[in-house]
């Protein structure tokens, strides 16, 4: 981080990486590959640990359930899939019913996965047995980021619409709209104080809102 020197070199794909993660132990790498595999790697070595085969098509987002024992893939096969991240089994596959899911990711606590999807919606999924728990709708185009605030609490979602919206994760309400940006806001992420919010977006800039009041506090430009 310092020097900005190549440390480790992981190479096992035999098509482009499309999406990586750190388990949160920080011991272990996920890597997802348009060649429809996950790997697993030693983060101190590089060595290669696990080949995690089901999907039939490119995977594109990946996480890890913060006790780094599963994680959460999903693919243009239009499928989320549930892993052991010990053994490579396959858990859990997720009903999304043919709809292409953008992002997901787990609730801190481990019970719950959100996604969003290409239908305007984001859909919260019982991690345990795969059931759909609720949809959250509200957003006027696709929904192509998701993020847990670390109490559990709150989602934000980023969509094409240019807006972020903050959930209820209980409830399903829309709490507050973000409203900002000019273009597709493709990233969204939570301090773990849970009192900001960063986005970044298709308009090159990322922005920093007041999670309780939705108000913008930074405009970052650079990209």
């Amino acid at each position: 981080v310092l020097s900005g020197k190549c440390l480790l070199a992981f190479d096992s794909h035999s098509q482009s990486v499309s999406c990586v993660a750190w388990s949160h132990d920080g011991l272990r790498i996920v890597s997802g590959s348009r060649d429809s595999a996950l790997k697993v790697w030693d983060a101190a070595s590089g060595n290669y640990l696990l080949t995690l085969d089901g999907h039939s098509g490119p995977v594109n987002s990946v996480a890890w359930s913060h006790d780094d024992s599963r994680i959460v893939s999903r693919s243009e096969d239009d499928s989320l899939r549930v892993w052991d991240a010990t053994s490579g089994k396959c858990l859990l596959t997720l009903d999304v019913q043919s709809v292409y899911v953008n992002g997901v990711a787990w609730s801190h606590d481990g019970a719950r996965i959100v996604s969003g999807s290409w239908d305007d919606s984001l859909k919260l999924w019982d991690a345990a047995n795969g059931k759909l728990i609720l949809t959250l709708e509200g957003h006027s185009q696709s929904v192509s980021s998701v993020a847990w605030s670390y109490d559990g609490l709150r989602i934000v979602s980023g969509s094409r619409d240019g807006t972020l919206k903050v959930w209820d994760a209980a409830s399903g309400n829309c709490l507050l709209t973000l409203e900002g940006h000019s273009k597709t806001v493709r990233s969204v992420a939570w301090s773990h104080n849970g009192a900001r919010i960063v986005s970044g977006s298709g308009d090159h800039s990322l922005k920093v809102w007041d999670a309780p009041s939705g108000k913008c506090l930074l405009t970052l430009k650079g990209h």
